[in-house]
């Protein structure tokens, strides 16, 4: 391997459109960056078709691992306790034998797997999926968008802190703003979960001198104006994050500069996890793969978690190359 290798492991029965989306998306991948190595994981005769669409140079960059089981859309996400492509792909990762691992398939198994193959942070009992999407004052950070379903206080609460480090890291916001997503701006709108939420961010602490900047609204995670982190519930979040992606769509596409927000990261476990759509398509695996090569060459996810337990971000330690994966 060369020191600008990444090697990613793909659930290649994740999605609906599973599994001929995530074999288009991983060849866009393999062919726009020559440092990526896949671990395919699924059916020995899928990962055959991919590595027949590639020349020599590029098959020899792709290992397989056969598994034929996965868990269903419709399943509960216990099954991912089972020799599963989810499981068989969180167990590459905490083996090492990749540095990441990309997923579009049940959300909630992914967690499970993931919490459970790789352990959770200290101090984080549900881990949030993250994503960062194109507004008009610059990124937004939104989370949780699918990994904690019901609203908690105090899980909210510590959703802020891992937002706070997250846009600091990988994306270099100095200072963030950290707005909890309500109905009104005003103190004491919102739902019980926010009104006893909301005075917990007052009092912090924040990482990275981020400051809490009190309740916002939907319009502020597409205007940005007021917020760099924008924090909620995995339910709300996931029902925004939708809702936003249809607007893009119906619009012509994405504020230009910035790709659509087609994968999400998974905060409060110990490696580096992305998450995709389960309609996904192959240029939103593709951009799976594109978030799982940056996070990792940043060493994002150790670094945010290093933060929380009072480290300091150090670029000079970053893998990034010449070379990144974009999505076409």
């Amino acid at each position: 391997m060369t020191p600008g290798t990444v090697r990613i492991a793909v659930d290649l029965l994740g999605g609906d459109d599973a599994p001929d989306v995530v074999v288009d998306g991983a060849l866009l991948a393999m062919r726009a960056d020559p440092d990526l190595h896949l671990l395919l994981v699924g059916p020995a005769e899928t990962a055959a078709e991919l590595v027949g669409a590639l020349d020599p140079v590029q098959s020899s960059r792709i290992t397989v691992r056969p598994v034929r089981d996965v868990v269903a859309m419709s399943e509960h996400p216990v099954r991912a306790r089972g020799h599963s492509t989810i499981r068989a792909a969180v167990a590459a990762v905490r083996t090492g034998y990749a540095d990441a691992m990309v997923s579009a398939g049940s959300t909630g198994a992914t967690v499970t797997a993931a919490a459970l193959g790789l352990g959770r942070w200290p101090g984080v009992r549900q881990p949030a999926l993250v994503a960062t999407l194109p507004a008009v004052a610059g990124p937004v950070v939104l989370l949780d968008v699918g990994g904690a379903l019901e609203a908690h206080p105090a899980t909210l609460s510590r959703h802020a802190v891992l937002g706070a480090a997250f846009a600091a890291v990988a994306h270099g916001i100095a200072a963030p703003r950290i707005g909890l997503l309500s109905v009104g701006t005003e103190a004491g709108k919102g739902d019980r979960a926010r009104r006893a939420a909301d005075p917990l961010l007052s009092v912090g602490p924040l990482p990275c001198d981020a400051r809490y900047v009190g309740l916002v609204e939907g319009y502020d995670v597409t205007l940005g104006a007021r917020a760099d982190v924008v924090v909620t519930d995995g339910f709300t979040g996931n029902v925004l994050l939708k809702a936003i992606e249809g607007a893009y769509t119906m619009a012509g596409g994405a504020p230009a500069g910035v790709g659509a927000p087609r994968a999400a990261a998974l905060l409060g476990v110990s490696g580096t996890v992305v998450v995709c759509h389960g309609a996904a398509q192959a240029a939103d695996v593709a951009s799976g793969l594109a978030l799982a090569v940056h996070l990792w060459r940043r060493r994002a996810i150790e670094r945010v978690s290093a933060l929380l337990t009072g480290g300091e971000p150090d670029d000079r330690t970053d893998r990034t190359t010449d070379t990144e994966v974009t999505a076409s």
